[in-house]
């Protein structure tokens, strides 16, 4: 059933978002079964005013000035989706801090490796077109792929470098890819490395072999990697200003420089060439209303783009993610988190109701931009944030957002915006 997102009276607002936000009965599910569904019809219809959509801008907007005013980031770009709908996207501070240029919600970004979630997305797609398949051995599309172990270069599956359990070592060649190596050179230096376990026994990050992924989708389309993203992807979700190439990046009008943090402030850096060179590992451009309508897609829409239960198969977890040192692991109510292919899948613990939540999650970090996006599949929400330079305020931007959103939800000034309200909170 595909969800709607109207514009409606105070009165209906307040009892179609009261719906949509209150917590259900759900199966207290163990730390190992980490299945995680696809966002579920809510009540319909799912309604915003106007008020309440300026009150979220109101919000958001003091926080991210705040920020600025301090010089804690130079400039940043948030988009918010509720259901099928971008119900905010703006942008706050400068494109370039020496010439107070304004970020706009149009503004380009790096995303750095939130473009994993693509590759994952682009994988799940080809698969569902009959060209690859999850366990393919990287060996059969890639003939020179070599491991120090013969026997174990022959089992590892594109699944697994998607998943990051190749079973190499923390950000194996993370160095070649950014000194702009060939990912078919690279592929076949995998062979001086030691591996550490078998492949799928245990995670460790990767960006070099997690590129593969898209060297694979390139034999097999016969077409460079960021053609096939626009032509599978930005195209058919109207992304339209999100690329592929540090040639997109450098001709277009509206980007966003880069930063140095000085003692005093931000300088300006120039944009660098790395991962274009590695798409699927962090190689995407994206401005703030791309990432809206990528968002949208994420929680269900769009099923001409990839079907559900592809989507299904793209968010399922793989593999546990242990310790308790990431920034994500901070979070309020953190129980646990896994790695699916190309996205972090999280479980919460709503500190009210004590209901297990999944978050499906990633961030990245390249050339001094940082980026953030989570999808919370259980409310129909996503937010993503852009950032131009590096900076504490991304490790906990995300849930600081959400939190903003549900305390309006729960503000008297919503509740008492029409007087017809005090009699819908009694007859429910």
């Amino acid at each position: 059933m595909k969800k709607i997102f109207t514009l409606a009276t105070p009165t209906m607002l307040f009892i179609g978002l009261l719906f949509s936000f209150m917590p259900t009965k759900q199966p207290q599910l163990p730390k190992q079964e980490q299945a995680v569904l696809l966002p579920q019809p809510l009540p319909e219809p799912v309604l915003a005013s106007d008020s309440f959509k300026k009150r979220i801008a109101d919000s958001i907007q003091a926080y991210f000035d705040e920020a600025v005013q301090k010089k804690q980031v130079v400039g940043a770009s948030v988009a918010v989706v509720k259901c099928d709908s971008i119900i905010y996207a703006d942008g706050f501070g400068s494109r370039n801090s020496r010439l107070m240029d304004n970020v706009d919600k149009e503004t380009i970004f790096r995303i750095g490796s939130v473009s994993k979630g693509f590759a994952g997305i682009l994988t799940g797609i080809h698969v569902q077109e009959g060209l690859i398949n999850w366990e393919d051995k990287i060996i059969n599309h890639i003939p020179n792929f070599r491991l120090a172990s013969a026997a174990q270069t022959k089992k590892v599956t594109l699944s697994h470098v998607l998943s990051h359990t190749s079973g190499l070592p923390y950000h194996s060649f993370t160095n070649l890819v950014e000194a702009g190596v060939s990912l078919d050179n690279i592929a076949s230096r995998f062979n001086e490395v030691r591996p550490l376990q078998e492949p799928g026994y245990f995670y460790n990050y990767q960006n070099a072999i997690f590129a593969l992924s898209g060297e694979i989708i390139e034999r097999v389309t016969q077409k460079p990697l960021f053609e096939v993203i626009q032509e599978k992807i930005f195209d058919p979700l109207g992304m339209d200003r999100a690329s592929a190439t540090y040639e997109a990046l450098q001709g277009d009008t509206n980007i966003a420089l880069p930063h140095q943090r000085l003692r005093y402030g931000w300088r300006p850096m120039r944009l660098n060439k790395k991962y274009y060179g590695a798409v699927a590992a962090g190689g995407i451009n994206a401005s703030a209303m791309d990432m809206g309508q990528w968002m949208k897609f994420l929680l269900g829409n769009n099923p001409e783009v990839l079907m559900p239960k592809t989507m299904e198969k793209v968010f399922s977890p793989v593999i546990q993610v242990g310790g308790r040192r990431s920034y994500y692991q901070r979070w309020p109510g953190y129980v646990s988190s896994h790695y699916a292919h190309g996205w972090r899948i999280h479980t919460f613990k709503d500190q009210e109701t004590e209901q297990l939540q999944k978050v499906i999650h990633h961030g990245g970090s390249v050339n001094n931009f940082r980026s953030e996006i989570a999808i919370y599949p259980n409310e129909d929400l996503g937010i993503c944030v852009l950032f131009n330079s590096p900076n504490k305020m991304a490790k906990d931007c995300i849930p600081k957002i959400r939190q903003i959103i549900k305390d309006i939800l729960n503000s008297k000034e919503v509740i008492e915006e029409d007087k017809n309200l005090k009699e819908a909170l009694v007859m429910l």
